[in-house]
C-alpha cells in the first residue's frame, strides 16, 4: 500500500457528504491543512525538537506522511531542521499574532481593563476559553507577579486559574462532571487541588457567587479574582481577572477593593460584545 492509500483516496469528486464531527461535510474537509496544523501543535516546551519518528508518534501520522509535512513546513518557513530533527520557527507566531490584528473583542476589552487598573492599581487580564484551556487575549498593567506566564496568549489549564473556574462555571453541569473524570490534574503547587470533587465544588461555588476565587493553585502565594464576561444574550464569552500577592491583604479585603471594578467593568460591556 503506497503512502496516499494509507491516507486516504486522492480523488475527492465522489459525492460524500456525511457531516464530521464538527458538521463540516467531508467533501468540504482538507485532510493535508488538518495534519499541518496538527505537526505544528506538536511541538510543546516538553518537545521543542523532534525527529519525523517522534512527531509521527505524536500526531498518528506515518513516519513517510510526517516527514513530509515536516519538509512543506520548513519551505514554508514555520520550521526550520538540524540533521533530522526539526523546530518551530518565529513565523509561527505570525499565524497566532493575526487573531490579535483581526479580532475585535481585545480591542473593545483594553479601555476597559485601564480603567480597572486606575481603579485598583493591579494588572487586569481578559481570557477565553479554547477547549479546557484558559487563553489570555487582552491584559492592561504592569503585573508584579511575573512567573505565571499571565502574557498574551498564554495558555494555563482551565482548572488552575480564577477565570477558567468562573468560565467553567457556566458550562452544564454533566460536561463538565465527565470532562473532570477523565482530566489529568498536575498539580503545580502543594495547595494545587487535584481531586475531581473538589475542583467541582469550587466551580459550583463560583456559579453560586457569580465570581471565583483562586488561591496557590498555579503559583504559591498568589490569589486569583475573575467574573464572567457575558454578552447582550447572557452568554458567558469570557472572564475579566486579576492575580495579586496574597501576603498583601487579606481575602476578605481584596474582594472588596477588587470585586466592585470587575463587576462594573463586565456591566458595561454586556451590550458591546
Amino acid at each position: 500500500m503506497n503512502e496516499r492509500d494509507k491516507n486516504g483516496p486522492a480523488d475527492d469528486s465522489r459525492e460524500v457528504c456525511e457531516p464530521t464531527e464538527g458538521g463540516l461535510s467531508r467533501r468540504d474537509w482538507i485532510a493535508g491543512l488538518e495534519k499541518g496544523l496538527l505537526i505544528l501543535e506538536a511541538f510543546d516546551f516538553d518537545n521543542q525538537r523532534m525527529t519525523s519518528a517522534q512527531v509521527a508518534a505524536r500526531t498518528g501520522l506515518s513516519r513517510t506522511a510526517a516527514r513530509r509535512y515536516l519538509l512543506t513546513l520548513e519551505h514554508l518557513g514555520y520550521l526550520h531542521s538540524e540533521g533530522k530533527t526539526f523546530a518551530l520557527t518565529p513565523r509561527v507566531l505570525k499565524v497566532g499574532w493575526s487573531y490579535f490584528d483581526s479580532a475585535p473583542l481585545p480591542r473593545i476589552l483594553q479601555p476597559f481593563l485601564q480603567q480597572i487598573t486606575g481603579q485598583t492599581g493591579e494588572a487586569v487580564y481578559a481570557s477565553v476559553l479554547d477547549g479546557w484551556d484558559l487563553v489570555f487575549i487582552a491584559r492592561n498593567g504592569a503585573t508584579r507577579v511575573m512567573t505565571t506566564g499571565f502574557v498574551l496568549g498564554a495558555r494555563v489549564p482551565a482548572q488552575l486559574a480564577s477565570p477558567g473556574i468562573v468560565m467553567l462555571s457556566a458550562l452544564p453541569e454533566q460536561q463538565v462532571r465527565d470532562w473532570l473524570a477523565t482530566c489529568a490534574m498536575t498539580p503545580f503547587t502543594p495547595h494545587t487541588i487535584t481531586d475531581p470533587d473538589q475542583l467541582y465544588a469550587l466551580i459550583a461555588q463560583a456559579r453560586q457567587l457569580g465570581y471565583a476565587v483562586v488561591e496557590q493553585q498555579l503559583q504559591t502565594g498568589v490569589r486569583g479574582i475573575a467574573v464572567p464576561l457575558k454578552n447582550r444574550h447572557a452568554k458567558v464569552i469570557g472572564a475579566l481577572s486579576l492575580s495579586l500577592p496574597m501576603a498583601a491583604e487579606a481575602r476578605e479585603q481584596t474582594l472588596a477593593r477588587i470585586l466592585p471594578a470587575l463587576q462594573q467593568a463586565a456591566n458595561a460591556l454586556i451590550n458591546l460584545v
